[in-house]
């Protein structure tokens, strides 16, 4: 590797500690603690404090450093990493698994994500928060306040986009894992014992006498390995080397160094777990710590909010979810976006969890639940991945995800024991999530299926054309169409009620890749289908924006005869009826017909020019 590649190794892997590690880095603020308090309860003996710190130190080295670090790094679709991306690589295998068992799952792991969208930033930010009760008693009455204040800001400046906030994320990070190391070390010096914890058999016995709760503590152990799925999640932004650089180089070391410090201190003084985190601060540190713990959970609940809108943009382009208003942030990165509804969505959803809660004790009974699920869901997708990928030491690679899946699902059944205090939020949200989701899909299909029904064949086109009394309007029209096949029913509806065609006259579909980006050179297909009728079947990726006139300047290339001045674009307006009494039930087809009343206007969608749109209505009977 040259001087230069190390160098731009390593400037990734400092800006992958604010966006990639943001959420596992603040985890010390509350996974230890909740262990010994809430509907967990743990007594804080020695025999606990070091087989929780076993099970801690365990499950990052499984979870984290084997199975995202180690393999889910290596399932990369083109560069990028994800449940769909990774979802859409199993497709494109042929498993021998059906399509719509693939497309459950990985759905149902999208979805799962949108709940920790709103779970996270409300139990980071409190946790941070929560750290003025230990500056001063008195200070309890604004913990709630301060919170709320936090996230409305935080949401707030999503519309400037995260570039400028994005450049301070590595530099904040480094200072606070530095932090987290030192406060630990210094507790560790003092009461070296809790070194043994890296010893697996503690973690073995604490599980061997307490088996009783053995589930309800392996919930507390899952926080600590919560913000795992953004590793990989985030691989397209960073690549593989840097995520690992800075795992190993600094988080592992700085996490467990804190947790150890945690340990000591509670082994110390017992009455020391209501808090340990703050308490292995001095008291001069501690208001000075709870600034950079806030700043620490505001740059986590960024990564995650991003993740969320960027998820958003995938759905909307592979026809997951309704067209909405996406907005590039970044100039500079394409992969910086804003999504409104989205944006606000959260921010109701992240203040409700707050001022329901109340603590981020409290909100731990609902956090966990819907991370375990998703994780577990990468687990199934990858084994299934390593069965045709061809990559040496696959078989070896599938048999170290079995035993990982045993691991994911033992979460499952831990976080499952907080359904009754909370933990049937994120479930309920992201089954209607999937609901919808799910709809809007089946919907489009049966839309599409009913327009394709309704097109004349080409060859009616062409006849049409040719018929004596038809005028040709000056200029170009291009006629925006779902489908390849046959002619766009807004042509149609002009043929048959104006007589009018323009000299030019381009056919378009816009179709979505199961690929990250789609190669230049296959970008845009122009064929000539008479003179002066062409039609143009663009191919953008799921995390590509479907920008018309540039796959039209594209074309210009391949020999379409293309006049952005002198060219409008033709959509159609669907309005959907719910008449047929098969493909969907009743109401799932009125909700879609919901959907699509409200989705975002095509010609915003696809960038059009807004005063060279002329929209045609027709109804599409489902």
């Amino acid at each position: 590797m040259s001087q230069t590649d190390k160098s731009s190794t390593s400037a990734l892997a400092l800006a992958a500690l604010g966006v990639v590690y943001g959420d596992i880095g603040t985890s010390p603020l509350y996974a230890f603690k909740t262990a010994f308090g809430g509907i967990h309860g743990l007594d804080p003996s020695p025999l606990n404090v070091l087989g929780l710190l076993s099970l801690i130190f365990w499950a990052l080295i499984v979870v984290i450093s084997i199975k995202y670090i180690g393999l889910m790094l290596m399932a990369d679709n083109r560069g990028e990493g994800g449940v769909l991306a990774l979802t859409t690589l199993v497709l494109r295998g042929r498993p021998g698994i059906p399509r719509s068992v693939i497309v459950a799952l990985g759905l149902f792991g999208a979805v799962l994500f949108f709940g920790d969208g709103a779970i996270t930033p409300a139990i980071s930010v409190l946790s941070a928060v929560e750290g003025l009760q230990i500056v001063s008693p008195k200070l309890d009455a604004y913990v709630l306040p301060v919170s709320a204040a936090v996230l409305v800001g935080l949401f707030v400046v999503q519309k400037r986009g995260t570039g400028q906030v994005g450049r301070l994320f590595g530099p904040v990070m480094i200072g606070w894992f530095i932090t987290l190391a030192a406060i630990g070390l210094v507790a560790v010096i003092r009461n070296p014992i809790v070194t043994e914890a890296f010893n697996p058999w503690y973690a073995v016995r604490f599980i061997g006498v307490h088996v009783d709760i053995s589930l309800v503590v392996m919930a507390a152990v899952f926080l600590a390995v919560t913000g795992g799925e953004a590793l990989y999640a985030d691989m397209g932004h960073f690549g593989r080397a840097p995520i690992r650089l800075a795992w190993f180089g600094l988080v592992l070391p700085a996490l467990m160094l804190n947790y150890l410090g945690q340990g000591a201190v509670v082994l110390a003084t017992p009455e020391a777990a209501r808090n340990p985190f703050y308490l292995l601060a001095p008291s001069w540190m501690l208001l000075p710590l709870v600034v950079l713990a806030m700043a620490a959970t505001v740059i986590a609940s960024q990564a995650v909010i991003s993740g969320v809108f960027s998820i958003v943009r995938q759905a909307v382009q592979l026809s997951l979810l309704p067209r909405m208003k996406i907005v590039h942030s970044s100039e500079e990165a394409i992969g910086q976006v804003y999504v409104p509804s989205a944006n606000w969505a959260l921010l109701a959803s992240t203040l409700g969890l707050v001022m329901a809660f109340q603590s981020s004790e409290n909100l731990a009974g609902a956090y966990g639940i819907a991370i375990s699920v998703a994780m577990t869901i990468d687990s199934i997708l990858l084994f299934i991945w390593l069965s045709y990928s061809g990559r040496k030491r696959a078989r070896a690679g599938q048999v170290l995800v079995a035993v990982i899946l045993v691991v994911d699902v033992v979460f499952v059944l831990a976080n499952g024991i907080k359904i009754p205090h909370g933990g049937w939020l994120p479930l309920v949200a992201g089954t209607a999530m999937f609901v919808l989701m799910m709809t809007w899909q089946q919907g489009r299909v049966l839309s599409l299926n009913a327009m394709v029904r309704q097109q004349l064949p080409l060859r009616t086109l062409l006849k049409a054309l040719d018929k004596p009394g038809l005028f040709r309007a000056p200029g170009t029209a291009v006629y925006l169409e779902g489908s390849e096949q046959g002619v766009p029913r807004a042509l149609v509806r002009n043929l048959q009620v104006n007589n009018v065609v323009h000299e030019r006259v381009v056919l378009m579909t816009v179709l979505t890749d199961e690929v990250p980006h789609t190669e230049r050179s296959r970008r845009v297909e122009v064929s000539e289908l008479a003179p002066g009728l062409h039609r143009v079947v663009a191919h953008v990726g799921f995390m590509d924006s479907p920008h018309v006139p540039t796959l039209l300047r594209e074309a210009q290339h391949r020999g379409l005869d293309y006049r952005p001045s002198e060219t409008t674009f033709f959509l159609g307006r669907e309005n959907v009826a719910v008449t047929r009494p098969t493909g969907m039930a009743h109401w799932r087809k009125r909700l879609y017909a919901f959907l699509n009343r409200n989705a975002q206007l095509a010609a915003e969608h696809f960038s059009l020019p807004p005063t060279r749109v002329v929209e045609i209505g027709e109804q599409v009977e489902i």
